[in-house]
């Protein structure tokens, strides 16, 4: 696993609130499974996801797992009011559950983040009962553009991406989740773009995403972007004002999601 390069701060835990919210839809809108299903949430961190899938499938018994036992405590936090809802610590490489423990596998956010993407998938398939599905939602950064255009905001955006290649990690791992999830053995992918455009006439999704979660991601790559030689202070500072330029009421916002589906069938 690469390192997480948005780090474990107060804020960031803030940002994963905002965007969990903005994008409950994209995220969340075909995620209903039948009662007394299984489902395995692996990477769940502060648990901004797991409060949406654990409310919308009452009926199903969630495990939620994460790497980190801060994440871990911050989750069991948030979702303290709901009883299907269990923790686990544990390695998305070496998942502590028997072979076809699960009915479905939810993945938010976190194949951008791994050095193995593949081995991952397939210790999710391992898990996953013969006839199960997955669900996996990644962005991809270099789908990003706004209005007014700026070069320097461009540039910004381009820190994160190349940061986060350094510690392993893939900020374009959208576009490859149909490959991806064919390469790990899973059966009929499917796997669709989710545009989010956000203008002046849609005021929380401009709060909520292209201020509070895009924006605020840019702006938080600013310290290791400039210790890493990425960029120099006076442009990164000019993109960031870009972003946020892009968010007023002339200013538009475009991004694009991809959420993947397949199922293990019997090889």
């Amino acid at each position: 696993m690469s390192d997480y390069v948005h780090g474990y701060s107060k804020r960031e835990s803030t940002r994963l609130q905002d965007q969990a919210a903005a994008l409950v839809e994209i995220i969340h809108g075909e995620a209903i499974f039948p009662p007394g299903s299984r489902i395995l949430e692996p990477g769940c961190g502060t648990g901004s996801q797991t409060v949406t899938l654990a409310a919308n499938n009452p009926e199903a018994s969630i495990t939620s797992m994460d790497v980190s036992s801060e994440s871990l405590a911050m989750a069991k936090s948030r979702t303290a009011h709901l009883s299907n809802v269990t923790f686990k610590q544990g390695d998305i490489y070496d998942l502590p559950f028997e072979d076809e423990s699960f009915d479905h596998v939810f993945v938010c956010f976190v194949l951008e983040h791994l050095n193995d993407p593949v081995k991952a998938l397939g210790e999710l398939k391992r898990v996953l009962k013969t006839g199960g599905s997955i669900t996996v939602v990644e962005g991809d950064h270099g789908s990003f553009y706004c209005h007014p255009h700026s070069a320097a905001a461009m540039k910004a955006v381009d820190c994160l991406i190349k940061s986060q290649a350094m510690t392993g990690g893939n900020s374009l791992i959208g576009r490859e989740l149909y490959p991806l999830l064919k390469k790990a053995g899973f059966e009929k992918p499917v796997v669709v773009p989710h545009i989010v455009y956000a203008d002046s006439s849609k005021p929380a999704l401009v709060e909520g995403f292209s201020k509070n979660t895009f924006s605020a991601m840019i702006e938080g790559v600013r310290e290791r972007a400039l210790e890493l030689n990425l960029i120099d202070e006076a442009t990164f500072d000019e993109g960031v004002r870009g972003l946020y330029r892009a968010t007023k009421e002339d200013g538009t916002f475009c991004y694009t999601f991809f959420r993947g589906t397949a199922v293990k069938n019997e090889s």
